[in-house]
């Protein structure tokens, strides 16, 4: 077995977006790619997402800001906070932190903001490019997981994928993305979700097996297939004596068992995570360089 390190791969791949921002940017005159974050609430995990883009951010040259508001404001508020970052010529690119309060609609929130900022890649113009395999920003989590398995030159052509989870954020994209026509594609992609019959049985012949079912230590060894791929998208806070926060991580997948079945294996923390931020600073270079472009 063999982890898939995404902190090695996203400090490498940090190190490339710094070199870049320095010599095409910062020498040459130019502005700093400027990312913002808007937090609503006080949802902790939230704060420590962005918390760490922040100091992403500042390891890469780029300028940061975030955007706080009471859980208590209006979906009108937060719209009207919305159109002034769209607005903004200083700001590249910014995500709203989901989840967002039960009182506000994260949908039409998302579809407010302008697609070309939109380094989170969930607006429907974005969604509907990448489905169409057009210039466009991806999900960051799913386009963490593609560059991962690019970096550890893992094959994916004519292999079967077995996504657990559908949602519109992690296995929805990322099923299409493993399916299209390009090199780190070319998959039989299966989506599954809570109500796909014999689900054990569907994970159980899958090449590669990416779990985004949001369940703690959901996959265990009887489900995974021998020298299979496993990528672990959850991630779950559990008490824990051993630490000083009083807390550990674990994902959607039982580690210490499935580990010892497969041939190559996301950590957690470690894994994921830090491709899912690494892939939001890609989305913003790409924005401040006006590269995508509707």
């Amino acid at each position: 077995m063999k982890l898939l390190d995404g902190k090695l791969v996203s400090d490498k791949i940090k190190a490339e977006i710094a070199a870049e921002v320095k010599t095409t940017m910062l020498d040459t005159g130019k502005e700093a790619p400027h990312l913002a974050a808007v937090l609503v609430g006080e949802d902790p995990p939230s704060q420590t997402y962005v918390a760490a883009k922040e100091k992403d951010c500042k390891e890469v040259g780029f300028i940061s800001s975030v955007y706080k508001y009471p859980a208590n404001i209006s979906q009108v508020k937060l719209l009207e906070a919305i159109r002034f970052l769209n607005n903004d010529p200083e700001i590249d690119g910014f995500i709203v932190q989901l989840p967002l309060p039960k009182h506000i609609d994260e949908q039409i929130i998302i579809e407010s903001i302008d697609p070309l900022k939109d380094v989170d890649g969930f607006h429907p113009v974005n969604i509907g490019r990448m489905v169409l395999n057009i210039p466009s920003f991806l999900p960051a989590t799913p386009y963490g997981i593609i560059t991962l398995l690019e970096h550890y030159q893992i094959e994916t052509e004519g292999k079967h994928c077995v996504v657990l989870g559908r949602s519109n954020i992690v296995g929805t994209p990322v099923s299409i993305l493993l399916s299209r026509k390009s090199k780190y594609g070319n998959a039989t992609v299966t989506l599954c979700n809570s109500h796909t019959p014999n689900l054990q049985a569907m994970a159980s012949t899958a090449d590669i097996l990416i779990v985004a079912m949001g369940k703690q230590e959901f996959v265990t060894a009887d489900m995974v297939k021998k020298d299979a791929v496993v990528i672990d998208v959850g991630i779950h806070r559990i008490p824990s004596d051993e630490t000083k926060s009083g807390y550990r991580l674990i994902g959607d997948v039982k580690f210490n068992e499935v580990s010892k079945k497969c041939s190559y294996i996301t950590p957690v923390p470690g894994g994921i995570g830090p491709m899912t931020r690494v892939s939001l600073l890609l989305n913003t270079l790409k924005a401040a360089k006006k590269e995508i472009k509707f």
